[in-house]
């Protein structure tokens, strides 16, 4: 299923392609574990996806999905000539924190522009609006700086206003920063010390779609995630970070500037912090220790 993911997932360079969905993907991975496996190493046939459930029609699309090896053998190949490579649930680097938090719902395949070693590092997200108040511009930049000064990679969305700005912060104190892009990969220049990270085919478009879908991966990323500001109640910045405190992924650590927006995080399990606090960043994303905890008895 290493090439599988691919081959189901990505357009593979031909937008006419009928791709499965995210959904499409939870569900035949949760059906092939349902089922035994074949013994011996062959293909799989229609009968195979039969015997998962799936009708005649279904079954023969998931197979001429997964015949296009010579399809994905090119777009493999075209694409590392731009430095871009896949990413699959199975490589060594695949991102551990997203899969053990977002489970089924953990993309099968990335795209990505960089040196994948920075994913084996420490990690810190941020996330936040793309017209920022100074105040809260000042908390993005602190942040990306004193993730480098922590040892952690920033994680962001390399969009404008708050994932730059803390991308910034971290670079211009030395660190290393991680961009779970929304939009082509190709076209991202092969920085020391960035890693881009696509969730979709490395010469997607931008999509609004896609733009929201990324906002859950870096929630999952980090060992915290860091919010820099927020409108109540609409946008990428909201919809990602109270759908984290429903699901518990990472702790949310949001600025205290007084909004609407973060007070109602802080209500909903959010802790706000301030600029100065920063300061003591991995002491913020400590768990808290339970008055029932072993430390008690």
């Amino acid at each position: 299923m290493i090439p599988g993911f691919v081959l189901l997932g990505s357009h593979l360079g031909d937008p006419q392609r009928r791709i499965l969905s995210p959904a499409q993907l939870r569900e035949l991975t949760r059906r092939m574990r349902s089922v035994e496996r074949p013994t011996e190493k062959r293909e799989l046939t229609e009968a195979d996806f039969r015997a998962m459930g799936y009708g005649r029609e279904m079954s023969l699309r998931l197979l001429a999905l997964l015949s296009d090896r010579d399809l994905l053998d090119a777009y493999v190949a075209w694409g590392e000539k731009r430095d871009c490579h896949p990413l699959t649930r199975g490589d060594g680097h695949y991102p551990l924190l997203v899969r053990k938090r977002l489970g089924g719902e953990s993309p099968g395949c990335f795209f990505y522009k960089g040196d994948p070693e920075i994913l084996d590092l420490p990690m810190v997200s941020l996330v936040g609006s793309r017209d920022l108040h100074p105040e809260n511009q000042k908390f993005a930049r602190e942040a990306g700086r004193q993730a480098a000064k922590n040892g952690m990679v920033l994680v962001s969305g390399n969009a404008r206003g708050a994932d730059r700005a803390a991308q910034e912060g971290c670079l211009e104190a030395g660190g290393k920063v991680i961009s779970v892009v929304a939009d082509s990969l190709v076209e991202k220049p092969l920085r020391k010390n960035i890693l881009y990270l696509s969730l979709e085919d490395y010469d997607a478009p931008f999509s609004a779609v896609r733009a929201h879908s990324r906002n859950w991966v870096i929630h999952t990323m980090g060992k915290a995630t860091l919010v820099s500001q927020c409108t109540l109640g609409t946008g990428g910045t909201w919809s990602g970070t109270t759908r984290n405190l429903r699901e518990g992924w990472s702790p949310v650590l949001c600025f205290q500037d007084g909004s609407p927006a973060s007070l109602e995080l802080a209500r909903q399990g959010a802790q706000l912090v301030t600029l100065s606090e920063l300061a003591d960043l991995p002491g913020l994303m400590e768990e808290p220790v339970s008055f029932f905890s072993d430390a008690f008895r």
